[in-house]
């Protein structure tokens, strides 16, 4: 009797989520339209908080290197000599990430309800605690190199965004609604790039994010 083949393991979810619930109802003409002001008061709180200021490329993220904003070189130096990832760093870490997408998501015209600063609304972002002691400790030296070709297809993808998002604020004004196919790519993009920023600066895991916009 023949015994039956080994199937290979099916593909690890990546640890971090994002899901942007679609506005299934008429978006707020006269706030879509005059975003661009709308933003600036919880603009100025994300560009402190994330000790640096907001810029769409790279979906509206800032990062610090050492103190302020998200924490990279201090969380690198302690699993390089310590493996260790301190709790209090990696909450610190999540609750400004999901802030920052809350924020972006407002900026990308993705929702219209103005961003909070501590709930989570219509903007689901998850990333899992990491046990330090199961990361390589020598990856995240060259993470950031690894990254490089994911950089350079992102780029290209934020620019597609870019244009999706000046096209849905036409769209919005005179109908209501976000196209589904361009709400889809935006928060496509998103996704992806907060998988690669995952991977080579928050330093959660070491599964190499995957070269797809779905979840």
């Amino acid at each position: 009797m023949q015994e039956p083949v080994a199937q290979y393991p099916p593909t690890t979810p990546f640890p971090l989520t994002l899901r942007v619930d679609y506005p299934d109802r008429p978006l707020n003409r006269l706030s879509t339209g005059l975003r661009f002001l709308w933003i600036i008061p919880i603009g100025v709180i994300a560009a402190l908080l994330g000790s640096g200021t907001l810029s769409m490329e790279g979906a509206s993220y800032s990062w610090s290197w050492a103190a302020g904003g998200i924490l990279f070189l201090p969380v690198l130096l302690m699993i390089l000599f310590r493996q260790k990832y301190p709790r209090w760093w990696f909450d610190w870490n999540l609750n400004l990430t999901r802030f920052l997408v809350r924020v972006a998501a407002y900026a990308e015209l993705l929702r219209d309800e103005y961003p909070s600063t501590d709930e989570e609304q219509a903007v689901h972002l998850d990333f899992a605690y990491p046990d330090a002691r199961e990361l390589n400790r020598w990856l995240p030296i060259v993470k950031w190199l690894l990254a490089i070709p994911h950089w350079i297809v992102l780029y290209f993808l934020w620019i597609g965004a870019i244009v999706c998002i000046i096209i849905a604020w036409f769209a919005i004004v005179f109908t209501g609604r976000y196209p589904r196919s361009l709400f889809d790519y935006v928060v496509g993009v998103n996704r992806w790039t907060l998988r690669v920023d995952a991977y080579a600066l928050l330093l959660i895991t070491d599964q190499y994010p995957p070269f797809s916009l779905s979840e």
